[in-house]
């Protein structure tokens, strides 16, 4: 068994020199803190088996591809996805920098929608599938990363169906509002994309949230503490914020090199405090916002002319994305503007610099610098605030962090703002005047924190949560109705002399309507029910939630026993209606006009009203609005019927109230009491919560079947409400 990485780059890099080739190591967050962890475990556990797949950062001639490919997975264990210029520019510079990047960025009027990206887009999620398959054996672990491979899962889930597949989103997830700016078949592809993967990773809670709202109201689909069941499958939404190798970088602000580096900092800024700014050219960091806070601050604190120096670093990125050239030349102008205006022979306020850093500078400027600006308008994580944290060894320094950004959610005693004008102007006062006493006290605090969860407990919290959700799905699974198991139940039941079925109807018999009265049993159904109610010593129950007078109407020329409003009333065949026991409806006429009223401010709602029970339908209104109003009606009949012996059922987008004291499994044990104990077959079948009373009454022996893949008290599965039907045909067959 081994690990698969892959993301669109590989932590490789090509350079071209001469006709050959030169190989270095790229640089970058999820690069470096992946290569991090790469090489711990391979050092540990040398026997380990780690592969990466991306693509090499440029085009290759096709007739040097293999020469390539086998020199980079010799250097560096990477296997190499070869795409050509002209790709990249629609799949890498197009569809993920021109539309995702910004929309997942808050950034929507820079999103383009090219039908010819978006195409390409797929195409080339479809090469990196190739190539896993090529790669992949059956038992590796397959970790894949980012917004450049959301529909990646979804492909590998088809051609290795029993794979182990991770995928990690390392930019923001939007709210619904902004997602769905894209268009409807997009953003349901990326969906589905997405969740063919076993455990889909998020950094921060908000962006798993948004996520899970999107789920709900894109696929309709719920989630259980973040499990949801897509294509009988259970999926895993959860948190996990990228750590950094913590003392890599505490432990290199003490070496030789880096304090070399320091002193001749220092000897550029003698006796000034130095404010650094440090990003990739990119319109998300808020470097502008940055900029005119700083204008501010010095406009409006002249005490600290000529005692401060912003050292601004903005490391290329992007540079054939108009956007990002357009910011370039608005912080060129803004820092001629700033220094022009405040500075003098003596003293320039912003030393700004467009390059790349050396690690050891990039410590220095950590480790000299008494406070860091990381100020994002929306950031996934933000490694440079945890660096900077983890360099600083002389217990100083003042982080002021964005809110914005992911990291912002671990660093709350970094002073953290809305990176507006004047806040940003206002950290700046506040750092400067920061108590020494204080700064330590919140540094320790960080510290320990980042020690603690660092990129290494980041990738092992991942892979176990990923073991975990793989081994709860083969339990589910192993409770799935196998052919072979389902040859077992049919014997059984052709071999037994009598026989008792308990059959949920709404979601087991007929499939989920949005109208009630439209889920009447079609021809197929009726004939299976008339055929094995028909049969000899063979009791066929059907126990619904339905009303008396609505099963009466589609089974009363048939010799079914019916169980009504989920075990209020029962009619064994050629008998009347009874009821299970005496109780009261007196209290529907409090509760209907609450209901009335909920119903009018939720579209799509209405409410039913049954002999001793009220239900509150909201299966065609918006989900996330309906969950809202569904919980506050909730709460107000839990305060308003607590002196009442009524239960609350919600199931189902359903909310019923009824008389307490009355379920499915009492109303069972009403026909199983009268059935012989020798030779019988007995099997029960439902979908929801209501039919658990159902299951735990059933003696030993029975068949209990769950519709869907949830865990339940029912000892078997199936998968969905047509293969209750099937079987239920093949009984008697």
């Amino acid at each position: 068994m081994g690990l698969i990485i892959v993301s669109n780059r590989a932590p490789v890099s090509i350079v071209s020199e001469g006709g050959k080739y030169r190989y270095d190591e790229s640089s970058g967050g999820l690069a470096s803190g992946l290569r991090t962890y790469v090489e711990r475990v391979k050092k540990k556990s040398p026997g380990n088996k780690i592969t990466w797949l991306g693509w090499p950062g440029t085009a290759v001639p096709e007739s040097d591809e293999n020469k390539v490919r086998k020199e980079i997975l010799k250097k560096f264990d990477v296997q190499s996805v070869f795409l050509s210029e002209d790709v990249m520019e629609r799949f890498y510079q197009g569809f993920c920098n021109k539309t995702i990047w910004p929309l997942f960025h808050y950034f929507p009027s820079l999103a383009s929608y090219e039908t010819e990206n978006w195409e390409e887009y797929v195409a080339v999620n479809q090469v990196y599938c190739e190539a896993l398959c090529r790669i992949a054996k059956r038992n590796d672990v397959i970790w894949i990363h980012d917004y450049h491979l959301m529909l990646l899962p979804a492909m590998l889930r088809k051609k290795m169906p029993d794979a182990e597949i991770g995928f990690f989103l390392h930019i923001p997830f939007p709210s619904y509002e902004v997602f769905r700016l894209l268009p409807s078949e997009w953003r349901r592809q990326i969906f589905e994309g997405m969740y063919g993967a076993d455990l889909i990773g998020f950094h921060t809670h908000d962006y798993r949230t948004y996520f899970l709202r999107s789920t709900l109201r894109i696929l309709g689909l719920h989630n259980h503490m973040g499990e949801v069941s897509y294509n009988n499958r259970l999926v895993k939404v959860d948190t996990f914020p990228m750590g950094i190798d913590y003392h890599k970088y505490h432990s290199a602000a003490l070496s030789q090199k880096v304090k070399k580096e320091k002193t001749l900092l220092r000897k550029t800024i003698p006796g000034k405090k130095l404010i650094l700014s440090l990003d990739r050219q990119d319109y998300s960091k808020g470097i502008l916002n940055r900029l005119r806070g700083y204008d501010h601050f010095l406009k409006n604190n002249p005490q600290w002319m000529e005692k401060v120096i912003l050292m601004m670093i903005i490391v290329p990125s992007r540079i054939g994305v108009e956007s990002y050239q357009a910011i370039k030349s608005q912080i060129d102008e803004l820092v001629g503007s700033i220094n022009g205006r405040y500075g003098n022979f003596e003293w320039v306020p912003i030393h700004y610099q467009y390059r790349s850093l050396s690690f050891t500078e990039l410590i220095a400027l950590y480790n000299t610098s008494d406070i860091a600006l990381v100020t994002p308008l929306r950031d996934g994580m933000n490694l440079i605030a945890k660096e900077y944290i983890a360099s600083r060894t002389d217990n100083k320094g003042v982080l002021i962090l964005s809110e914005m950004a992911g990291a912002a959610d671990e660093l709350a005693e970094s002073i953290v703002i809305n990176p507006n004008t004047e806040e940003i102007s206002n950290a700046l006062v506040e750092a400067l005047h920061a108590d020494e006493k204080k700064q330590k006290k919140h540094l320790e605090v960080m510290q320990k924190r980042l020690m603690t969860y660092d990129v290494f407990r980041w990738a092992d919290d991942f892979l176990s949560q990923l073991k975990s959700i793989k081994k709860k799905q083969r339990r589910l699974r192993a409770k799935m109705i196998t052919p072979q198991l389902r040859k077992k139940i049919l014997t059984k039941f052709g071999r037994s002399a009598s026989h008792i079925l308990f059959l949920d109807y709404d979601g087991t018999l007929v499939p989920f309507v949005n109208h009630p009265e439209d889920a009447s049993p079609d021809k197929r159904l009726m004939s299976i029910l008339e055929r094995l109610s028909g049969m000899k010593n063979t009791e066929v129950v059907i126990i619904s939630g339905r009303d008396r007078h609505t099963l009466k109407n589609w089974f009363s020329h048939l010799p079914l026993n019916l169980v009504a409003e989920h075990g209020i009333w029962l009619k064994e065949k050629n008998h009347a209606w009874q009821l299970l026991k005496p109780v009261r409806s007196n209290w529907k006429k409090r509760i209907i006009p609450i209901m009335n009223h909920f119903a009018e401010r939720l579209p799509g709602s209405y409410v039913e009203e049954k002999e001793f029970s009220v239900v509150f339908h909201y299966r065609m209104s918006e989900p996330v609005f309906a969950a809202l109003r569904v919980k506050e009606l909730v709460n107000h009949l839990v305060s308003f019927t607590s002196n009442l012996d009524i239960q609350i059922l919600n199931s189902n987008n359903a909310l019923e109230m009824r008389n307490s004291g009355i379920d499915k499994g009492v109303a069972a044990l009403h026909w199983l009491s009268k059935i012989k104990k020798n030779n019988r077959f007995i099997l029960a079948a439902g979908d929801d919560w209501t039919d658990e009373d159902l299951f735990r009454v059933m003696p030993a022996g029975a068949f209990s079947i769950k519709v869907g893949q949830q865990s339940s008290y029912a000892l078997l599965n199936v998968p969905t409400q047509e293969d209750v039907v099937n079987l239920l045909n093949d009984l008697h067959s």
